[in-house]
């Protein structure tokens, strides 16, 4: 499987096209569409600038690393194009070794049917801000929608 147009959309209308690099709720500097590191692992910083095109780039750069890796995750299950979309999507703004420890994938694996997959995307609606574990409502928004994806 491999990500599709509908992926890079999904995942762009969620994260929002930022040319000039800002602190995200958790205080880390991104970029372009949710952008934390470039290619070269440098990381984003204060004063960074891009063009659209560039962070088009940077958005298939990533996608498509994290798709390899929810793959070699998934790969003796058949799941739909947009239970993979929804997982891609979740391992952009989570990163992978989240979703790899998950009850979210364990969930997936035991059966990408299950009801409650809806509930283990629900989970991860909250980060770190000044050093307390709070529910983000855009991260609450986002968890829905890629539910509903998962499950459309």
């Amino acid at each position: 499987m491999a990500p599709d147009k509908a992926c890079y959309d999904f995942i762009k209308s969620k994260e929002g096209l930022f040319l000039k690099a800002y602190t995200d709720s958790a205080g880390i500097w991104t970029i372009g569409y949710g952008t934390i590191k470039y290619e070269n692992n440098v990381m984003v910083k204060k004063g960074d600038v891009i063009t659209e095109q560039r962070a088009n780039e940077l958005l298939k750069y990533e996608v498509d690393k994290k798709a390899i890796s929810v793959v070699s995750m998934t790969t003796k299950k058949n799941l739909t194009q947009n239970q993979f979309n929804a997982l891609v999507s979740f391992a952009y703004n989570v990163g992978v070794a989240a979703l790899q420890g998950s009850t979210l994938l364990k969930r997936v694996l035991a059966n990408p049917k299950d009801a409650t997959i809806r509930d283990a995307f629900m989970m991860w609606n909250k980060c770190h801000v000044d050093g307390k574990l709070v529910v983000v409502a855009g991260l609450t928004n986002r968890r829905r929608s890629e539910a509903d994806l998962y499950f459309s």
